[in-house]
């Protein structure tokens, strides 16, 4: 049961790990949230494997990035089989959201506005309960890297919910660097 939420908007953390960068050609394999407040304190936990057609896996999923990554993402095609479809995955994470009963929820995460573009096309209930604004933490990345030529090491895994918890991390460690 996740943590009563004190306030009226909350930080829906999202991870997707898709088929490829096309939110039109490609589709959401693996999706991870984690609801927060404004301290960046976990409230709940979400994760689900989404079944994606195999043939459309095996047209997309292909070229360098795929086959430097391979590793990563062995685990996670293999899950597929056992995948559940994209409208069943919304609902589950519709009735997670709907637990935290907050009036404004904050997509939040690294470089988000492409999970975003993947939210608007496969799962529009979802996009109609988040804000228009979101909280990328890619924007921080950017000015403390150019600007104070500082830069937060953050492992690159590719499973949802480890990015995520990165994610976070990442971006309280830039909120440290100016408080």
């Amino acid at each position: 049961m996740p943590k009563k939420v004190d306030r009226d908007s909350i930080l829906l953390w999202v991870d997707l790990e898709m088929t490829g960068l096309d939110p039109v050609k490609d589709r959401i394999l693996e999706v991870a949230a984690i609801v927060t407040d404004w301290n960046m304190e976990e409230l709940g936990t979400f994760t689900a494997v989404v079944k994606v057609d195999e043939d459309l896996i095996r047209e997309r999923m292909v070229g360098d990035f795929w086959e430097k990554n391979k590793e990563s993402y062995n685990g996670l095609v293999a899950q597929n089989k056992d995948g559940e479809p994209a409208t069943q995955v919304e609902q589950e994470l519709l009735d997670f959201l709907a637990q935290f009963k907050a009036e404004t929820v904050y997509l939040a995460g690294n470089s988000i506005h492409q999970d975003r573009k993947f939210i608007e096309h496969e799962w529009q209930r979802l996009n109609a309960k988040l804000h228009y604004r979101m909280l990328d933490v890619s924007a921080w990345k950017i000015y403390f890297e150019n600007a104070m030529h500082r830069k937060f090491a953050k492992p690159e895994n590719h499973r949802a919910l480890d990015d995520i918890r990165g994610s976070i991390e990442e971006l309280k460690w830039y909120l440290k660097m100016i408080s």
